[in-house]
């Protein structure tokens, strides 16, 4: 279904921004009428034509990408509107207008949706298990049966940017290593094709007995020299 962003009038005259799903223009401005606004303007978010595609492989590769920090900045955002008295359908609703995202955007708008329509707001988070986890959802619903539901958030949003920090660091050691190994993978390539075979030119011209590890070796070098081609089907 699409999503449509409006702008639209209260009683008093007071514009509004929000955004809400719908079969067409013409059905969002109904909705926002019989919520007692006068609609101004709106638009949709998402091309229909992406958004009927979202189940296709090319889609799914080109669409764009919710990432993880953005889940846990939402999610710090929500605790702190939650936190500040704010009811949660209008806290999404907030939530909603400061995110960027377009994907996350409209996710956001369905489980609002599914809150308005009277169900818990980890019914509506279990709906979308490739963005939240089941510890997510878990621990959402503990808060929201304990009545400390900005609480939890906010140790949700530092549990997660703490994993986070951890996953950048972990990665920012490998690459060294990791590029040591290929180093030394290009270095060992280079000696065994190329400075070994000089070597075994010595021990073959004074026909010495030569030990079992130095002719693995030489085997392995001559291996190489012919086929290392091989190598670059691996």
């Amino acid at each position: 279904m699409p999503v449509y962003e409006y702008t639209a009038l209260d009683s008093s005259g007071k514009k509004l921004k929000g955004v809400l799903d719908a079969d067409s223009s013409a059905a969002a401005r109904q909705k926002i009428r019989k919520a007692g606004h006068y609609p101004v303007d709106i638009r949709e978010t998402i091309p229909r034509t992406r958004q009927e595609g979202t189940n296709s492989f090319f889609s799914l590769q080109i669409g764009p990408r919710v990432r993880q920090q953005e889940i846990h900045v939402a999610t710090r955002q929500l605790a702190t509107l939650l936190g500040a008295g704010i009811p949660l359908v209008a806290a999404l609703n907030g939530l909603i207008e400061q995110t960027t995202n377009a994907k996350l955007k409209t996710i956001i708008t369905q489980i609002k949706d599914s809150v308005n329509e009277g169900n818990s707001i980890t019914t509506a988070l279990a709906q979308h298990p490739h963005l939240f986890s089941k510890i997510y959802v878990n621990m959402v619903r503990a808060g929201e049966a304990s009545g400390s539901l900005d609480v939890v958030l906010e140790r949700l949003a530092d549990f997660g940017e703490r994993q986070q920090a951890l996953r950048s660091r972990i990665k920012a050691a490998l690459i060294y290593p990791v590029f040591m190994a290929m180093v030394g993978t290009v270095v060992l390539f280079l000696l065994i094709t190329f400075i070994v075979p000089s070597i075994t030119k010595v021990f073959s011209d004074r026909n010495q007995i030569l030990p079992l590890p130095t002719i693995i070796l030489i085997n392995i070098s001559n291996f190489l020299q012919n086929y290392w081609w091989l190598l670059l089907l691996l």
